[in-house]
């Protein structure tokens, strides 16, 4: 069993790469799915969730423990809440995201996993990156954009993600000493770097004593 974790520049094709490697490896493809077991933890709707994945930035640093705290604990063994605020949150989803790597086989997409699942035993870190005109095309493409809307969207999301990491105490998260693989996808086609990670997570898998 294999996780992989896929970090990128917005725009980059994590979402398209990330669902080609989990449907040529057969594995989980974690990204929606997340959300979901969030809001079923929690009692919510996943809307709710995904306000919180736009407004949580400012409390992420609680992530980075890897630990779900004492005080979440308590919360949850005391009742079924069907509320969220952004620590519960944030505890669930380091929870979650820890769950979907024991499972196994799966391929989870971006919110911190990367650090979550530094130490993973079985875990894969894929970054992916490209300059900013090639992700504004691939926006445009993929999604059917203007360019005005596509150009908005990319340094919007780069703002966001780069906030989002100032706020976790992290600045390297495009150091390529944290990650097994770095892809240019300015310089590869989508199928080539699907195999190339599917070709890594085999080797690492092969290499595994019995």
């Amino acid at each position: 069993m294999a996780v992989i974790t896929i970090s990128r520049q917005f725009g980059a094709g994590g979402i398209t790469l990330g669902k080609k490697i989990a449907n040529a490896l057969g594995y989980t493809f974690a990204d929606s799915d997340i959300l979901q077991r969030v809001a079923k933890e929690a009692n919510v709707s996943t809307h709710w969730v995904e306000s919180f994945e736009k407004e949580a930035g400012s409390k992420l640093s609680r992530m980075i423990s890897s630990m779900v705290s004492k005080r979440w604990l308590e919360r949850v063994l005391a009742d079924e809440r069907g509320y969220l605020d952004e620590q519960i949150y944030l505890d669930y989803l380091v929870l979650i995201i820890a769950q979907f790597a024991d499972e196994g086989d799966v391929v989870i997409l971006g919110r911190g996993s990367q650090y979550i699942l530094n130490d993973h035993p079985d875990a894969v870190h894929i970054l992916l990156v490209n300059e900013f005109e090639n992700r504004v095309q691939f926006m445009m493409d993929r999604y059917d954009m203007s360019r005005k809307k596509a150009e908005r969207t990319v340094v919007n999301e780069d703002r966001r993600r780069v906030s989002l990491y100032k706020r976790l105490g992290k600045s390297d998260y495009e150091n390529p000493q944290l990650y097994h693989l770095v892809l240019n996808m300015g310089r590869l086609d989508l199928e080539t770097a699907r195999d190339m990670v599917c070709s890594l997570v085999e080797h690492k898998v092969a290499m595994k004593p019995a």
